[in-house]
């Protein structure tokens, strides 16, 4: 069964690092505090994804049906290995204390959650083949949706945004950066937008919600937006322009894959180096077994919301 991080440090029974870096893992990022993750075995993960579904007919006494079968697209999904090494100086510890390791820790942790959740909206494994693909190039035809053809980017409307929606089973979450979530919010003490209503998250921090769908925020390792920022392609071509996803998370839909789960190890004193070292590596991946699993809104320009 899919689980997410938050779960997955509830119950795992090993050392206290690992419980601590899953725990941060999480909690510096939306997405990988909500994406539930399947164990397999091996490097990838195949599947089929229904492409055409078989007709149906009628016919009449001592007639045949025509015959007619529905086609399934095979897939692969690979995992990619992801992690990082966190030296801290033993001339700091001795100096600050040990718990000085800790806040080191803690800034590489967020810049790891930071880097997997920029690679689940914005991976490319063209450009980069040890990364996997993300929503972005993942998203073609119907499951990608314009805001409009104004030339800088057009301002969101909310019927485009219901319509992005409905475009996918049983959607879960909303993805954006925080300029947009703070157009949501806008929205609602104007009046446009006025089912925004809030909640919270797993940590006990206010989480807002459109449409009863909560808002992920896609976030930088220093808290800002520059993982949809306003610099993507508008209708014109100008980089001015920023994209909201729909999603539907679990089950057959969109989830993260693993080998293992995440692997933390105390490697204590480099020989090479008078310094202590704490590898974190994780064999990770995403699969979007569903076709209508996400929906991206593009060609979103710096404006308020309409209706």
């Amino acid at each position: 069964m899919a689980m997410t991080l938050v779960e997955a440090a509830k119950i795992n029974s090993g050392d206290v690092i690992k419980n601590a870096v899953i725990e941060m893992f999480a909690q510096e990022s939306d997405v990988l505090r909500v994406l539930p993750f399947d164990d397999i075995a091996g490097n990838a993960l195949k599947y089929n994804r229904e492409e055409t579904l078989p007709g149906v007919a009628f016919r009449g006494v001592n007639e045949a049906f025509p015959e007619s079968t529905g086609v399934l697209n095979p897939m692969v999904e690979a995992l990619v290995i992801t992690g990082g090494d966190l030296d801290v100086d033993r001339f700091i510890i001795q100096t600050q204390g040990a718990g000085v390791r800790a806040t080191h820790e803690r800034m590489k942790v967020k810049a790891l959650a930071a880097g997997w959740t920029a690679k689940f909206i914005k991976g490319d494994s063209v450009t980069n083949p040890r990364e996997f693909d993300g929503l972005q190039n993942r998203l073609i035809n119907d499951q990608v949706i314009d805001a409009g053809n104004t030339a800088g980017g057009a301002a969101l409307s909310l019927t485009v945004m219901d319509e992005a929606i409905d475009a996918v089973d049983g959607a879960t979450h909303l993805i954006m950066s925080k300029a947009m979530r703070r157009k949501f919010t806008a929205a609602a003490r104007a009046g446009v937008a006025g089912n925004l209503t809030w909640g919270l998250d797993d940590f006990g921090r206010r989480m807002p919600s459109y449409n009863e769908l909560p808002i992920l925020v896609a976030y930088d390792a220093n808290g800002g937006d520059e993982i949809l920022p306003f610099n993507e392609a508008a209708a014109s071509g100008a980089a001015t322009a920023t994209s909201v996803y729909v999603v539907a998370m679990g089950g057959t839909k969109l989830r993260g894959i693993q080998n293992g789960g995440m692997d933390v190890r105390d490697l204590g004193e480099l020989q090479s180096a008078p310094v202590f070292r704490t590898r974190v590596e994780w064999y990770t991946g995403i699969v979007m077994e569903h076709g209508r699993a996400a929906c991206r809104v593009r060609y979103i320009g710096d404006l308020p919301i309409v209706a």
